[in-house]
This record gives structure tokens, sequence and C-alpha cells, in this order.
């Protein structure tokens, strides 16, 4: 085996001088530093990681657990880490909990795995990770899923209440609220509104959004424009003509995710209504299928890819012990203007 004394003798340099190359910790001169990494790649020299780690208590290595790698958000968000972990060094660990499998929507029966959660949780500590992404399926408080782990925790598209903890997300309300603003000045003011399931974090946030907006034109809420669905298909397909067929007929309707948004098209179509001629509609999320629906759909786009990049910084200036300015990030998202909406009478 190539051991730093080979490398040293054959670069005619001392072993201190090799380790400082290959650790990057200190000055060297760009010859010197050259001359010895093009020795190393000469002599096939593979560094012993488990010694450094014992030395410097650090693997730069990442826990990343995904609740269900199916669900949408997540591969763009682990992409992201990805991005970032190449960029600065380190490398991840990945485990899919395949929540989605096994509870759906039904978000509050998580706590019935957290006990294959924190199993999960103990393999990764095993492995020496420096610290843990945890990637919800859903934005909503999973503080009541995780024992105490003594690393750092970023959480992303969910978050911990607990105290000193820390989060990435997108923001749903200002989302919400440039979605709305723009129908209105197109001349809408019968919005209807479908959202998603009642005790979900992400419809509150969207409907403030909503709410806010109408407030800033003087606009009133009427209550009869508003439903409450359950992120599928088939409560935009039903809602949307529940709302058609009743006497305060919408000029446009925002669904709160992209699935109900094509149910909605599809339910206006199935009564004889045009999209957008007759019915404006905006989705959220961005989901593929919105670019390739007719007519294609108006949406609004959630920056995951940066979200994981975010998260991983911060746990990584968390396990470097540097000080993070905000415990609770929230990024913006774009809205996507495409065939699903036009102005009032055109």
């Amino acid at each position: 085996m190539v051991t730093i004394k080979d490398i040293a003798k054959k670069a005619n340099v001392s072993t201190a001088t090799v380790s400082y190359v290959l650790n990057d910790s200190a000055q060297i001169s760009e010859a010197t530093r050259e001359k010895v990494l093009k020795i190393v790649d000469e002599m096939n020299y593979k560094r012993n990681n488990i010694a450094k780690s014992l030395r410097t208590n650090k693997t730069n290595t990442i826990g990343v657990i995904v609740e269900d790698m199916t669900v949408f958000n997540s591969p763009k968000i682990i992409d992201g880490i990805n991005k970032y972990v190449e960029e600065h060094g380190f490398h991840i660990i990945l485990s899919n909990l395949r929540l989605n499998k096994k509870i759906g929507n039904s978000y509050e029966e998580v706590f019935k795995h957290s006990e294959e959660i924190n199993e999960t949780i103990d393999v990764l500590l095993t492995r020496q990770i420096d610290g843990i992404i945890y990637i919800g399926e859903h934005t909503r408080d999973v503080s009541n899923i995780m024992g105490n782990v003594k690393k750092p925790v970023v959480y992303t598209y969910c978050y911990s209440s607990q105290e000193n903890s820390y989060s990435v997300n997108y923001n749903d309300k200002l989302a919400a609220y440039q979605a709305t603003n723009y129908l209105i000045n197109l001349g809408h003011e019968k919005i209807a509104v479908i959202s998603g399931m009642i005790n979900s974090k992400p419809s509150h946030e969207r409907l403030q959004g909503y709410q806010q907006a109408l407030i800033d034109y003087n606009l009133n809420l009427d209550p009869s424009l508003i439903r409450t669905g359950n992120w599928e298909y088939e409560t935009g397909f039903e809602l949307s003509k529940e709302l058609l067929k009743s006497n305060n007929r919408p000029t446009a309707v925002f669904a709160f995710n992209d699935l109900m948004a094509v149910g909605v098209i599809d339910g206006a179509e199935s009564l004889g209504y045009k999209v957008p001629a007759d019915l404006s509609v905006i989705g959220f999320d961005n989901r593929e299928f919105s670019h390739f629906f007719k007519p294609k759909l108006t949406t609004i786009d959630l920056p995951l890819a940066k979200m994981g990049q975010e998260a991983t910084r911060i746990l990584i200036d968390l396990i470097d012990k540097k000080k993070i300015e905000e415990n609770s990030l929230q990024i913006e998202c774009e809205f996507i203007k495409r065939e699903s909406v036009t102005s009032v009478g055109k």
C-alpha cells in the first residue's frame, strides 16, 4: 500500500507538506502542490478517510432522509442537494421511507411509523454522518416524528416547531397572492378557490395570500366561491362543476395544485365551457404534465432544487459551527404564465 512517506520521498518533500496538500490546510506553493498531486495520481494513492475522520471528527458525509422518493417534489430537492455537495467536497447517504405508499394523504398517521424513522436515523448515525437533511412529502410540522438527534438537522418541504430547529421551504402566501393579483389585473372579480385539505398548512397559507390580494383591491371575500378539495384530480373535476352550476358562477378558478387544476379544466369542458375563453384556471406546483396539458396550464413553479441547495448550505454551515442568520428560510416561487388564463371579456 502506498503511504504518505512514499509520496514525500518521491516528491522530495516532507510528509507534512504532503499532508498539507492532501488536506488543503496550509499555504503551499502552486508548483509544489501540482508536483505532489501528480505523484499522488501516478502512485494511485488512496486516502484513508476513516483515519482522517477520527482525527478531524468529520466525515464530509450527510444523511438524507426522504419521506417518499416518488412524490413529485423529492427528486428535484435531492438533485439540489447533490449539486451542492459535489461543489463542496461532501457526499450523501440516502434513505427512502416510502411513507406515501403507507399513509397516502393521511399525514397525521406518520407517528405510527416513528419507530422505523428513528431506526433509519440510527443506521445513518452508525455511518458516521456529520448531519441530516429531512425531506417531507408535504409541508407540515414533523417535530413529533424524530427523537433527540445529536447531530445538526435541517428540514425541507417540512419544518419542526422545536426550538433552534432549521428549515427551508417556499413562500406559499406570496405565491398565492401573486396568482390572485394576476387574475384581478386581468379584470376577474369572481375568483373561485379550490384548496387542499382543511388541515394542511399550505392550504391555509395560500388562502391567506388569496384573501390579502382581494383586500388590497377592495374586493369582497365571497365564501360561496371557496371549496375544499383533497389535492386529487377528482375533486377538481367535481367541485368545478359545482361552482359552474351555481348562481354565482366564477370567471376564474385558482386550484391549489396542478392535479386539481386539470380536473377543473376537464370538469368545465364536460359542461360545455371552454378554458380560458369561458373560465380562466391557475394551478400550483408546475408539475411536468402542466406544460403538455391542453391548454397549457398557468401555474406556480416551486424552487425545489434551490431548496435542496439552501438546506445543504445551512447544514454544512452548522457542521462547521458557523452562525446561521435565519432559522426558517422561505424562498420565493416563480409564476408561470401559459395558456389557461385570459382577461375578462376577451
